[in-house]
């Protein structure tokens, strides 16, 4: 396998730790982002989108972090990043949806990057934009995740999940840009426990091999 990947890109993050907690190997290959590497037409050859990441499997390779995780779930089974129930396998690809879907695209670089250059804001306006959005995203997670009742150490019970493979990403960056993160007790507790696993230390950002 080939991973395309960026040490601080959220959806490629997430990619690692699912290929991590499924014993996967793969071979890293550097996209930098800053450098609008993805932009190059080398890499657009490999993915037309011109994002990361992007997994070579097999000759064959697949885009978009949550149908690859659904391509890995189908195709490498063991151990299980879904749960065996119909009610609670939606309920997993809801919280994965709700940050990848509803959180992360308004606090990716492509956006902080337009809005930067847009409206003429300077860096404080910039941070400023992405924390209102973290606020208003990761409050909404947190009731969801609180009223539905079926988290537990990690976002459904005691399995890791795809759930989880989006959150610590999501955290990471909050984190980066020194959010508030006191009001989601039951986000950060799922977090600290996702971060006593191999699978999630070996896959942060700093671990990576360009982010040196």
């Amino acid at each position: 396998m080939k991973l395309y990947t960026f040490f601080r890109s959220s959806a490629a993050f997430r990619l690692r730790i699912a290929l991590n907690c499924k014993g996967l190997a793969y071979e890293p290959q550097i996209v930098s982002l800053p450098k609008d590497e993805h932009k190059r037409s080398d890499y657009l050859a490999v993915n037309p989108q011109g994002l990361v990441p992007a997994l070579e499997d097999g000759g064959k390779v697949y885009v978009q972090s949550l149908a690859t995780m659904e391509y890995l779930e189908e195709k490498y089974s063991q151990p299980p990043l879904l749960p065996a129930a119909a009610e609670d396998r939606a309920y997993v690809r809801a919280v994965a949806q709700i940050i990848a879907c509803e959180i992360h695209p308004m606090n990716n670089l492509r956006t902080l990057r337009y809005v930067k250059k847009s409206y003429g804001l300077d860096d404080d306006g910039v941070n400023t934009w992405y924390r209102h959005w973290i606020a208003e995203g990761l409050g909404s997670l947190e009731s969801y995740l609180a009223g539905c009742g079926k988290s537990g150490k990690y976002c459904f019970r005691d399995q890791v999940t795809i759930a989880d493979c989006c959150l610590v990403p999501q955290v990471f960056n909050a984190q980066r840009y020194e959010c508030d993160l006191a009001p989601y007790p039951v986000i950060m507790g799922i977090f600290g426990q996702c971060m006593k696993l191999d699978a999630f230390v070996k896959a942060q950002p700093n671990r990576q091999p360009d982010a040196a």
